[in-house]
């Protein structure tokens, strides 16, 4: 049994799979070095090695399968029929199982270029669907408030595994507990059981550290998160190492939400049983799908398995049909949604309209760069599908014929079935243009201010968005505008910021009578307010909130910070909320 192909080629996978999670595990287990250095841009590029070592470790295992077998042996699908129940069984006991299966399937797809997606050959149903949370592995630490919530917010932060000192703790236990005797509810605030309970991992990202848990008491919960941070002015302890602080108390579902949204780079944090941390997620959270939490603890393929089952289970319920997405059309990419699942399709478009000067595989990069890269909160996660199979009665007539029309080397018809070589899914939101047509004068203001933060915030982060247009914007169901047609996406510093010269006429000849040349790369922010509102209301809005996104020398200084080094803060959470300071430092 040992040594039929079938067992060495589910043995052959393990192994491969074995190698990803070692060094994953590598990968994260060193966010607690780097955060106790402020190892800033090591981080960075720890992050987006992670990313990227999903896709290197299912090259190298594919490699080594077509070493070991034929052609022949390794595209008959009855050796897969045989090699996942093999594989099943050698994953049995393992606390990581799900994630195995995920892997097995990148495999498979691999192999089978997205083709022959069955259950029988590979893992479309977990081979465990109805196994209960039962690891017996503690994954939280308790405290009884018994009444003293100074106390139990000094045990949250001293018990914590940091090695780094607080700068002020006692500051920080007088100022954490008092908003959390401001904000928790009464029944909570008087239960005689009150409790706190943190998760024993730390949640890494970027420039913060992250416990996360919940506070019960009365019969009721609120989730809990204690941000901490370094501070500069906020001294150094003993041996050189930056002293730590707490940065806020959040205890609002919709702010954790915030702190775990498909907007951002994912956590790094010690996960020992996914299955079951992710399960304790859900109940601080209890509206975001699986698959959104899963991704944002680093498990981001195995997010794409839960959203491609949560799909498939949507789309059996005939609820409703794809159909175009609302919206202005866009210029390289046709769009298209199913509502009752509140998810965004994506497919490239065969022909770009004049304008757009980019190629299929220029776009696809630049969906590449967005995922490696640190989104802020204001860049949507995506997901990349190949092979997407449909019925054609899940179509509504008008979206199948667009889509046909516009990408017909992508979009097909077999019989009754809708087949999509290649497409791209985000989370569905409010286009910004149309928010603005139908909210209210204070909520324009509001929404126009985050838009201006957003196009920040990216830029503290190295990324100009090209095309700053409404339509290219969303605004979430928290009011949070995001980011998400990447065609033009760059980094800030490959651009290069320009003042508008005195030109005479139209044939923009400067005073002293030399051309006036346009490069590629050259961007001129003087421009951006009619070229981003047709509106003059609205313009004026926004160039009184962000005078400064209208002069180069905002921007360049922007870009000889990123040159120098500096890596920008921006937080998940309001400027008002925080305890430190925030002079020079960007936030939510």
């Amino acid at each position: 049994m040992k040594h039929s192909p079938a067992y060495r080629l589910a043995a052959t996978i393990l192994h491969g799979f074995d190698g990803y999670r070692a060094r994953f595990k590598q990968i994260t287990f060193d966010a607690s070095r780097r955060f106790r250095e402020a190892a800033w841009r090591e981080a960075q590029q720890a992050s987006a090695a992670r990313i990227n070592l999903y896709e290197e470790k299912v090259n190298d295992t594919l490699a080594r399968l077509q070493r070991t077998f034929a052609h022949e042996a390794l595209t008959y699908c009855e050796t897969w029929r045989e090699a996942r129940e093999h594989y099943a069984q050698l994953i049995s006991q393992r606390l990581d199982y799900e994630l195995a299966e995920t892997f097995f399937n990148s495999l498979f797809c691999s192999v089978f270029h997205h083709r022959h997606i069955r259950n029988d050959w590979m893992f479309v149903y977990s081979s465990r669907e109805d196994a209960a949370h039962h690891s017996g592995i503690e994954l939280c630490r308790r405290h009884c408030v018994n009444g003293n919530w100074p106390q139990a917010l000094a045990w949250a932060l001293e018990e914590a595994p940091f090695d780094n000192a607080f700068a002020d703790l006692e500051r920080d236990i007088r100022l954490g507990a008092g908003l959390l005797e401001t904000q928790l509810p009464a029944a909570i605030l008087q239960a005689d059981d009150a409790q706190l309970e943190l998760l024993k991992s730390v949640f890494y990202r970027n420039k913060g550290a992250y416990l996360v848990g919940r506070i019960l008491g009365g019969g009721e919960q609120v989730p809990l998160v204690l941000p901490i941070l370094h501070g500069e002015g906020f001294g150094e302890q003993q041996g050189g190492d930056p002293c730590l602080h707490l940065d806020t108390v959040l205890t609002e579902t919709d702010e954790v939400s915030i702190i775990f949204s498909f907007t951002r780079a994912y956590f790094q944090v010690d996960v020992p049983v996914p299955g079951e941390f992710v399960h304790y997620l859900k109940q601080l959270m209890p509206h975001k799908p699986e698959g959104e939490l899963y991704a944002s603890i680093g498990f981001f393929k195995h997010g794409k398995t839960e959203f491609f089952r949560a799909l498939n289970q949507q789309v059996a319920k005939r609820e409703d049909q794809f159909v175009i997405a609302p919206g202005v059309r866009g210029m390289v990419m046709a769009v298209f949604v199913l509502p009752s699942f509140r998810t965004v399709f994506k497919i490239i478009k065969d022909k770009f309209d004049p304008a757009k000067d980019v190629t299929h595989a220029v776009v696809r990069e630049k969906y590449r760069l967005v995922k490696r890269h640190d989104r802020v909160g204001r860049m949507a996660d995506t997901q990349e599908f190949s092979n997407f199979i449909a019925r054609q009665d899940h179509f509504s007539p008008e979206c199948l014929a667009h889509l046909l029309e516009v990408a017909p080397s992508t979009v097909s018809l077999k019989d009754d079935k809708v087949i999509i070589k290649h497409c791209y899914t985000e989370r569905m939101m409010t286009p910004l243009n149309i928010y603005l047509e139908q909210c209210s004068a204070d909520e324009c203001v509001m929404v126009l201010k985050d838009y201006g933060n957003a196009i920040k915030q990216m830029a503290a982060a190295n990324i100009f968005p090209g095309d700053m247009l409404l339509k290219n914007f969303g605004v979430t169901r928290h009011g949070r505008v995001i980011f998400y047609d990447y065609d033009e996406v760059c980094y800030l510093t490959e651009c290069r910021f320009r003042h508008l010269p005195k030109a005479y006429g139209n044939d923009f000849q400067g005073g002293g009578g030399e051309s006036f040349y346009v490069g590629p790369n050259d961007i001129f922010p003087e421009e951006f307010g009619p070229f981003m509102f047709a509106n003059p209301g609205l313009r004026a809005i926004f160039i009184q909130q962000h005078p400064e996104l209208f002069d180069p020398d905002y921007w360049l200084e922007l870009q000889q910070a990123i040159v120098d080094g500096r890596v920008i803060d921006v937080y998940p959470y309001r400027n008002k909320q925080r305890f430190a300071g925030t002079i020079g430092q960007l936030v939510y």
